[in-house]
């Protein structure tokens, strides 16, 4: 059975006051963390050159950004309160959310990239000539921090207002609580019985869409590992998709893609054109165990987006179902072809 998230109502009274404190108690207590990271750091898993100390800035940096966050949040609680049902008034309110997920996203990035340093490597097809068009964004799901970077390139550089369906279990962040309840994205926890009620969420998301909205979906629904591979492969023999089965079993590097969700974001905004994204270099980096160990410098990570115009995307659901399997077919192609060399550990 899949673990839910405690109610929000909890998760404001506990989580957030939590973080709070936790970021007074680093603060104050930092010279002795300072002089305690650095003495261990000789003797952290794959020690490299101060890499206690990075490891304490970069936390630091968090929960700080997090506080910083939180209150600005609270701040424009208090403007919604005046005017804030208006149209014009939600919209601004809207814009100054997205502000403050790119303002935190850009400055998180830019600290973590200093401690410790990524190459990221990104090429994308240019939009199409003529009026700005919504985009569902279809991509591999690979560590816990290709979403933060995608929806970081979204608002930073495309411009977009992205919309994320994500799991439940990233309310446990204070920030990601507050912030995504408060724009519009879903928090799903895939279990029986509740698929219908996370595709009416994702049709809603998607029929919401304006010109410069993009919704965000992960269709492999989780991490790839051989067990679930294996289970999703099982799964497509036993509905009968023997084609779809076949072209998963060829798949090194993706899980098979769950469908509906895609469909239903592409049946409700028909408008919208489809973005395909791949991207590699930090595909062992699973867990949070895995980041501990393994942390590399200088590590390269490539990227890659496809943009396929409304018009080009096949009408009917089989057709539809597989158009999806053979971009994701080439989407794991691209990806043995284009993983870069481990770089060493910081």
């Amino acid at each position: 059975m899949s673990w839910l998230p405690p109610p929000r109502w909890l998760r404001r009274l506990l989580l957030a006051p939590l973080m709070l404190l936790g970021t007074v108690l680093l603060v104050t207590g930092l010279p002795v963390l300072v002089v305690g990271a650095a003495l261990v750091s000789p003797w952290l898993p794959l020690p490299g050159r101060w890499r206690g100390l990075r490891l304490l800035g970069v936390v630091l940096a968090w929960l700080v950004l997090e506080s910083a966050v939180l209150a600005a949040a609270f701040l424009l609680w208090l403007a919604g309160l005046v005017g804030g049902r208006a149209p014009e008034r939600r919209r601004q309110l809207a814009d100054a959310h997205y502000t403050l997920v790119g303002w935190f996203l850009t400055v998180l990035l830019r600290i973590a990239g200093r401690a410790f340093p990524l190459d990221i490597q990104v090429t994308a097809d240019e939009p199409p000539a003529g009026p700005r068009r919504p985009v569902i964004v279809l991509s591999r799901h690979a560590g816990p921090g290709d979403s933060f970077l995608i929806v970081h390139r979204l608002l930073t550089v495309f411009h977009r207002r992205p919309r994320v369906v994500m799991k439940s279990v990233l309310q446990l962040d204070p920030v990601m609580d507050v912030l995504g309840n408060r724009l519009p994205n879903a928090f799903v926890t895939p279990r029986p019985g509740v698929d219908k009620e996370i595709l009416v969420r994702i049709r809603e998301l998607a029929a919401g869409l304006d010109p410069d909205g993009a919704l965000l979906i992960f269709p492999e629904g989780g991490n790839f590992t051989a067990r679930r591979r294996l289970k999703a492969i099982r799964k497509l023999e036993g509905a009968g998709m023997a084609e779809q089965a076949a072209l998963a079993r060829g798949m090194a590097n993706l899980l098979a893609p769950r469908s509906a969700g895609a469909l239903a974001a592409i049946d409700a905004a028909p408008a919208a054109d489809v973005v395909f994204v791949a991207h590699t270099g930090l595909d062992q980096l699973r867990t949070l165990g895995d980041i501990w160990r393994r942390l590399p410098t200088g590590q390269p990570v490539v990227a890659r987006w496809w943009r396929v115009p409304a018009e080009e995307i096949p009408e009917g659901e089989r057709e539809r179902i597989d158009w999806l399997y053979r971009w994701w077919g080439d989407l794991d192609a691209w990806i043995s072809a284009n993983r870069p060399e481990p770089a060493r550990s910081g």
